[in-house]
């Protein structure tokens, strides 16, 4: 695809800093490099005075120029890189839309260019933008793997699975009194289908694994009113992130940090105190813990050991019994997985160590190939209702609109048809300059 027009963008980070990266792509690209900068080498570091339109020096900086279609958005591509001060930044970025056809990017447009133009399809775009905003080493190689194009090619390998299959049966319909059509490849090309459907069913399975490691392993901090949620909340987070009082009630809302834990991300939230005796807002905040702790991949149930006041949890969510305020307590360790004391740490330790190595259980082995969106796993299910009615069908050209309507699915996911109206949606998730 041609763009009319070039864009431009300050592609780094917050500014001031030690250098600013300003990236341009489109057709006026070489001409803005070379009015600015000079003649450069492509694909070589090139140091220069960079100029601003009255000829005046607007800094010393290096030039880079790619030119397409090898280039990130397969268009001619360049960046500046200079001082990294706001004023340096802003004189670039005024300088270089003053010429005809220049203007500032979207967000987004770099990589929607890429996707435009061949160069990443709608997968690898989605890890592009997850590794952009990856925050532990588990989200790092989750989306890096899949900006590589792992995810990409598989759902790509069962499209053209189904694309072959359909046309075998297609060539059977139409072609069977041919000799050199095979008599009869229903046999085979049935068998695929069917084992392609046990294949797309364990990959869904691994979508959990992949929302954890994108969204979090999320831990809900349970018990009764001064029971030491808020205590453990703030131990665990390192800093005053919630209101601690020995007066009932205090926390009415849900509260949450979030952690890195050997890698992975978890979302730990304190909670409002579970008691039968509460006032209106206070039921709401009582509503809302249950709720979310009937959802959550861990439930911490607190109890004060110095002050036992037992409250049960009918939820489903695995559950570890922990025993607080072991500093004060005369008994012993009671009927509880763990005992800890948030006022001199211990057993924080054994129960972080605890909560990573669950995380850790509920991830799996994060090499593995699992869908990465929502809509992934919606396509994929799509994709297997048409599986299924293709296999139990009697008539061979149904069976074989199936297997398009299936390989249909497929292709949307990777971008291969019909995805315009989600292109504003993923796009709209990339900082300004990427």
């Amino acid at each position: 695809m041609a763009s009319k027009d070039s864009i431009v963008a300050l592609s780094s980070g917050r500014l001031p800093a030690g250098i600013a990266v300003i990236r341009i792509s489109g057709p006026k690209t070489r001409f803005v490099v070379e009015t600015i900068a000079g003649p450069v080498k492509n694909r070589f570091t090139n140091l220069r005075t960079l100029r601003a339109s009255d000829g005046s020096t607007i800094d010393h900086g290096l030039v880079l120029f790619f030119p397409g279609p090898a280039s990130f958005t397969g268009e001619d591509v360049a960046e500046f890189q200079v001082h990294g001060s706001r004023a340096v930044a802003a004189k670039m970025l005024e300088t270089i839309t003053g010429f005809e056809g220049v203007r500032h990017a979207e967000p987004g447009e770099f990589t929607r260019r890429a996707f435009l133009n061949g160069r990443l399809d709608l997968v690898e775009t989605e890890a592009l933008a997850d590794l952009v905003n990856a925050e532990t080493e588990a989200q790092r190689r989750f989306a890096l793997r899949n900006a590589e194009g792992v995810q990409s090619e598989l759902y790509s390998n069962w499209r053209r699975r189904l694309i072959h299959a359909r046309a075998m049966i297609e060539a059977e319909i139409d072609f069977a009194d041919e000799e050199d059509v095979p008599g009869s490849v229903s046999d085979a090309v049935w068998s695929d289908v069917s084992a392609m459907i046990g294949e797309i069913e364990r990959h869904i399975q691994g979508f959990k694994a992949a929302e954890i490691i994108r969204d979090g392993f999320e831990v809900v901090i349970l018990g009764s009113p001064n029971a030491g949620k808020s205590s453990l909340f703030n131990a665990l987070a390192r800093r005053e992130a919630a209101i601690v009082t020995d007066e009932p009630g205090t926390t009415r809302d849900l509260l949450e940090v979030v952690m890195d834990l050997n890698g992975l991300k978890v979302r730990l939230v304190d909670t409002a105190g579970l008691r039968e005796a509460a006032g209106k807002v206070e039921s709401i905040g009582i509503e809302r813990a249950r709720a979310k702790a009937d959802v959550a991949d861990l439930v911490l149930l607190l109890e004060d050991m110095a002050d036992p006041a037992p409250v049960g949890f009918p939820g489903e969510a695995p559950l570890l019994r922990i025993g607080t305020k072991s500093d004060i307590a005369e008994t012993g360790s009671g009927d509880y997985d763990l005992v800890i004391s948030s006022k001199d740490g211990s057993g924080l330790d054994r129960l972080l160590n605890e909560i990573g190595a669950r995380a850790a259980a509920a991830v799996g082995e994060a090499g593995d190939v699992m869908p990465s969106r929502l809509r992934h796993v919606e396509l994929l299910k799509e994709a297997l209702h048409f599986l299924r009615a293709a296999l139990s069908g009697q008539s061979q050209e149904l069976r074989a609109e199936e297997l398009r309507l299936a390989a249909e699915r497929l292709g949307r996911i990777i971008g291969a048809v019909n995805v315009e109206d989600l292109l504003d949606v993923i796009f709209s998730q990339f900082c300004i300059g990427k």
